[in-house]
């Protein structure tokens, strides 16, 4: 696969999965817009990054569930290469809870960073992109716990099946454009914040058929497949990267 000249944006990019992503879509010779809601990542990102590809990736940060930022992710994307090429939708919050108690603020903030900011950045891109005679590639990040329930995550798992529902309705929006749109579903996967749990490897690779939890490197090689020209003609689907996990689902807890 290559990248070369192709801009990319990409959110919830300051560590973890989404930073692998633009590590290797950079190292491709993408451009690539950098977002993470910590402006200290997203500068550290970009500097990590263009360490290796220089010139290759700017920084954008702020809450990608804000409106005004989605616009100014779009413009800053454009204004470098006067075209927008690939837009992975990978901001996401988890916020654990019991159904029961489960706060209504805890539920308006997931839904409004895994939702809204989806398909909002969705619609400013697509409105770009269609302009082009090249089209797009459009790409969310859901979870394997849009597919299997997980304890205290009823609101999480609800947001992220409803993504890979947006991105079946959006073949029918935007196909005639050129425009193709699919989600990846991550499962248990290492990152700087999984580690933080010192039973999190353990745990997964005792449940997890192929023997471990996914890296950062498995997920990231799965999304470039995705908004490459060689996925061109795929639209609408879900791809779970999860080592075996959701074939036979045994609980973590």
């Amino acid at each position: 696969m290559s990248f070369k000249n192709k801009t990319a944006i990409v959110t919830g990019a300051g560590q973890g999965i989404g930073f692998e992503i633009c590590r290797q879509l950079a190292s491709q010779g993408a451009n690539v817009v950098l977002n993470d809601i910590d402006a200290n990542y997203a500068q550290e990102a970009v500097k990590k990054i263009n360490k290796e590809v220089s010139g290759k990736c700017k920084a954008v940060a702020g809450d990608s569930g804000d409106l005004t930022l989605i616009q100014k992710m779009v413009k800053e994307a454009t204004d470098q290469t006067g075209q927008l090429d690939i837009v992975i939708a990978n901001a996401g919050i988890t916020l654990f809870g019991d159904f029961f108690s489960y706060p209504l603020e805890s539920f308006n903030r997931v839904i409004q960073v895994n939702l809204a900011g989806t398909f909002f950045l969705a619609q400013a891109a697509a409105a770009a992109m269609k302009t082009q005679v090249m089209g797009g590639s459009l790409l969310f990040t859901s979870s394997v716990t849009g597919h299997q329930a997980h304890r205290n995550l009823a609101a999480y798992g609800m947001s992220k099946a409803a993504l890979e529902m947006l991105a079946k309705n959006l073949v029918i929006e935007l196909s005639q454009y050129k425009i193709n749109v699919n989600t990846i579903a991550p499962g248990a996967t290492i990152t700087e914040r999984t580690v933080e749990d010192p039973e999190y490897t353990k745990t997964w690779s005792g449940i997890t058929p192929l023997g471990r939890p996914a890296t950062a490197t498995d997920i990231a090689h799965a999304a470039l497949f995705l908004v490459s020209d060689q996925a061109k003609h795929i639209t609408g689907q879900t791809l779970i990267v999860d080592g075996g996990w959701t074939s036979i689902s045994p609980s973590p807890f």
